[in-house]
């Protein structure tokens, strides 16, 4: 795992306002992630995922809680990896250059708030390596919204 990306990201996150932090985080995350076309933050408002700050293309706004990676990964609350984005049933494509896909649920208190989504224009761009990477990421997410 990358320790000096981790310490870099909890520098960022020590940031007092939450957006700047989490704006400044997708960023240096976007920047210093290879082979990503898309990565940003959906929030839970009502019932379904709001879009939160990302770098990329244009994305989807409004997810629902029952299609899609994100909305998978807010039910399951865990990790998903999906290697190839168009065996995925219900995956909602907001940008076509996308074929695979990593979700982070972010958890507080035992509750879903919201999710990290990080796409890639390549087939099986994640691995093991970058599941507990971005596992550890989520969490110092997860913590920093936590708290005001």
């Amino acid at each position: 795992m990358n320790k000096t990306l981790l310490l870099q990201i909890k520098a960022l996150l020590d940031e007092d306002d939450k957006l700047a932090a989490l704006c400044n985080t997708t960023a240096f995350l976007y920047e210093n992630i290879k082979d990503i076309n898309w990565i940003g933050f959906y929030f839970l408002k009502g019932e379904e995922l709001v879009l939160g700050p990302f770098q990329g293309k244009i994305a989807c706004t409004h997810l629902r809680l029952d299609r899609g990676v994100c909305a998978f990964a807010y039910r399951q609350k865990q990790l998903i990896v999906v290697n190839n984005v168009h065996d995925f049933k219900t995956h909602i494509a907001c940008d076509a250059a996308t074929n695979s896909e990593l979700v982070v649920p972010l958890i507080i208190n035992k509750e879903v708030v919201g999710v990290l989504d990080i796409d890639s224009p390549l087939l099986g761009r994640f691995n093991k390596d970058d599941e507990q990477l971005f596992e550890a990421i989520g969490k110092l997410i997860s913590v920093r919204l936590s708290y005001k």
